[in-house]
């Protein structure tokens, strides 16, 4: 996303979890802080600049969580965390509306990115043949 917004002619201005949004967390009903991703300033096909809050997610967590016959705690993380997006996307929205800012959430299919938030990231050991 970062590489986006540089090579752009018409992103003007960019930033990174550069201020927060309070939301309340349905997990403990407290007020949170949450960081979007990005803030850009970019100027659209008529010429009018404009603001935008982007999020970058992976796809899977944009969407609720398939249930499957049994509940996993795999499952129960994934729900929690689609519950927690939601609180925050709903307040961004909010955000972004009093602040006549547009709020955007992007994922794996816009940035071209086949396998976004899969795997471990670690670096496979190597294997060597036993001889003999």
């Amino acid at each position: 996303m970062c590489q986006w917004c540089d090579t752009q002619p018409n992103v003007l201005k960019w930033a990174s979890e550069e201020f927060s949004i309070p939301y309340v967390s349905p997990k403990d009903g407290k007020v949170h802080r949450y960081y979007p991703d990005f803030l850009i300033e970019y100027r659209d096909t008529s010429g009018k600049i404009k603001k935008q809050i982007i999020e970058v997610k992976p796809k899977r967590q944009t969407k609720p969580p398939e249930r499957k016959s049994r509940v996993t705690k795999s499952y129960l993380y994934e729900a929690a965390t689609y519950e927690i997006n939601m609180a925050k996307w709903e307040a961004a929205v909010e955000f972004a509306k009093d602040n006549g800012i547009e709020f955007k959430i992007i994922t794996e299919d816009e940035l071209g990115i086949k396998q976004y938030g899969r795997g471990t990231g670690r670096v496979p050991k190597k294997r060597h043949k036993k001889n003999g």
